[in-house]
């Protein structure tokens, strides 16, 4: 399979893996969900919520384990997903590259394991664009508070078409 091969193919993949997307959030403050420039969109950072309700609040490491926040991150990216496919006409198969990612746990002091938990956004974007396109570079910090006192929150660059 060649790239081009495997980005017309991240639709379909949404489908075969049974991931619905959620609505778009709307931004609690004065920014926007994306903005494109030329043939990259930047995703603004998106919490663990789902539909408008926070689903993970609270310290990873203290009152959310590694699982959970995992989970809280995937949500963040599908949250992103949902942006994007916005961005983009409601076409994912636009990607061309999944550029940078961005992860923040609202975590304990002694927690670890930051990059661990960022792992639920970048296996989503494995998963929905394949190695070569989902492959990204990437950052994770730990940071003491998150708005809405969210457990994880992740933001994203892509290449598109």
């Amino acid at each position: 399979m060649t790239i081009i091969d495997a980005v017309h193919d991240a639709e379909s993949r949404l489908l075969s893996l049974g991931i619905e997307l959620p609505n778009v959030p709307r931004p609690i403050a004065n920014f926007v969900p994306w903005q494109r420039h030329g043939d990259v969109i930047y995703l603004a950072g998106q919490v663990c919520e789902w539909n408008g309700s926070v689903v993970y609040r609270g310290k990873v490491g203290d009152v959310v384990d590694l699982e959970t926040g995992r989970d809280g991150a995937r949500i963040c990216g599908l949250n992103l997903l949902a942006a994007l496919r916005e961005a983009l006409g409601n076409d994912l198969n636009r990607v061309r590259s999944c550029i940078r990612v961005g992860g923040f746990v609202h975590c304990a002091p002694d927690f670890l394991q930051v990059p661990q938990v960022i792992n639920g956004a970048s296996d989503l974007f494995h998963a929905v664009f394949g190695p070569e396109i989902g492959a990204h570079a990437r950052t994770a910090v730990g940071v003491a508070q998150l708005p809405q006192g969210a457990s994880v929150e992740v933001d994203a660059i892509f290449a598109v078409a």
